[in-house]
């Protein structure tokens, strides 16, 4: 079974950057190693040995890597803000390959579009999030019927996707547009825990 450690996965793990996991392990695929949970991309600043959750996340992460390989293969996940793609091409730097498939879905964008962009030496497929989940949203982008994924186990569903997203390639839906464009149309970032229950 492959491990983290030879994979690009490994120093985001040593950095405690992987949170919340559902899975994090190898995949029935030999040499993939997969994981679903979030990638912190800012910390807090911390005092003495206190713990604090991170300032900023990628959430909803699904994500690939080979064993051998130094970037990451697939991930699929959310921000808040688009404007955080920039912290998370400096979180993932060199592990963002013009040869990975990366798939964001971003709240502050617009609802009704669907962009592409060239970005820290990586191409980006960024799309609005309809109040579903990063799950949910991407087996609908790469016509994946859920109900046949249902009987898989965690890692049989992250190798279903990774699969089909590898060979996923962005229609003539997607507008070619620049991180410079998006931030200056992008809406303001909603609060996560307003109208949330004290």
């Amino acid at each position: 079974m492959t491990t983290i450690d030879n994979t690009a996965f490994a120093s985001l793990d040593a950095e405690g950057r992987l949170l919340n996991a559902v899975f994090k392990a190898g995949t029935a695929v030999k040499g993939r190693f997969g994981f679903r949970g979030d990638i912190a991309i800012e910390f807090q600043q911390q005092f003495a040995d206190e713990k604090r959750p991170p300032e900023k996340c990628a959430e909803q992460i699904i994500a690939a890597a080979n064993e051998g390989e130094t970037h990451i293969a697939f991930l699929s996940g959310f921000l808040l803000s688009f404007g955080y793609i920039k912290l998370l091409a400096e979180t993932l730097g060199e592990k963002l390959s013009p040869a990975g498939k990366y798939i964001l879905y971003c709240d502050n964008i617009d609802l009704s579009k669907k962009f592409v962009i060239d970005y820290a030496g990586a191409t980006f497929y960024i799309l609005p999030i309809d109040e579903a989940t990063v799950y949910n949203e991407t087996l609908e982008l790469l016509y994946l019927e859920k109900t046949e994924l249902k009987k898989l186990d965690t890692g049989g569903k992250v190798d279903a996707v990774v699969n089909a997203g590898l060979k996923f390639v962005g229609d003539k839906k997607f507008i070619k547009s620049t991180y410079e464009e998006l931030l200056a149309t992008m809406g303001p970032v909603r609060n996560p825990y307003e109208n949330r229950p004290v």
